[in-house]
């Protein structure tokens, strides 16, 4: 990890879909211990990023730097042995499994086998409901309760980054607010963490620095208690032309 804390530091990041250009020159930094929004609407190019990230899409050119060498390209069980791990969007669960072995299944890797009690404790104590509910199928789960099993799953692997791909969408305001807060212990205890939201005060709210990235291309950035709901609403939309600050 570079002096300065920084533990993921993406440069000049260029992704396609055959001549589809999904992201463009993207650049952005996260440190050791925060909790980053990246804030977009639908197509904006978040998922790609994270997808991108985690192994899943390749890029045509740029790095992506993790605690200093470069993940760029590697495949996502490699990059989940770096330290990663990810919430995909839609809560998505092993449909068939119980709760207990989705759970398992986050820590199938060696180092995290070898914690897998530890941390089962730890994800029920985060997120009771689970371990009232382990020997139960997951298909047969809320929709709050199968995202709380999808995040708990990705801290299986005891990961030192956390990536959240748009874990609000589709829950009432309560679990949303129930999840944010799960969140934010996690990440006091030393998890560091990146949002992709769609939900601009939500993101300002539960973060220390934001990017929005529209078409794209991270069109603003900012400490995220020092940035205007209305500015980044704006440019969310493309109202108005942001240079980088």
């Amino acid at each position: 990890m570079t002096n300065d804390g920084v533990m993921l530091d993406i440069a000049k990041l260029n992704v396609h879909y055959h001549d589809f250009q999904a992201l463009n020159d993207v650049s952005l930094k996260v440190r050791k211990g925060s909790v980053v929004s990246i804030i977009g609407s639908n197509g904006a190019g978040k998922s790609t990023l994270l997808n991108t990230i985690m192994g899943i899409n390749k890029p045509t050119s740029g790095d992506i730097a993790f605690m200093g060498p470069s993940i760029a390209g590697l495949e996502p069980n490699k990059v989940v042995a770096r330290g990663i791990s990810m919430s995909p969007e839609g809560s998505k669960v092993f449909e068939k499994m119980t709760v207990k072995e989705n759970l398992l299944m986050g820590a199938y890797l060696p180092h995290a086998r070898r914690k897998v009690n530890n941390s089962l404790e730890k994800v029920y104590e985060l997120f009771p409901v689970l371990k009232e509910k382990a020997e139960q199928d997951a298909t047969y789960l809320s929709g709050g309760q199968r995202q709380m099993l999808a995040i708990a799953r990705a801290i299986m692997s005891d990961p030192q980054l956390l990536l959240c791909d748009e874990i609000s969408l589709g829950l009432a305001p309560v679990i949303i607010k129930d999840i944010y807060r799960k969140l934010k212990e996690v990440n006091h205890a030393g998890l560091t963490i990146v949002l992709v939201e769609q939900d601009v005060r939500r993101s300002l709210k539960n973060s220390d620095y934001s990017y929005v990235i529209l078409k794209g291309k991270i069109v603003m950035e900012g400490k995220s208690d020092e940035l205007s709901e209305e500015e980044v609403a704006d440019a969310y939309f493309g109202v108005n032309k942001y240079t980088r600050f």
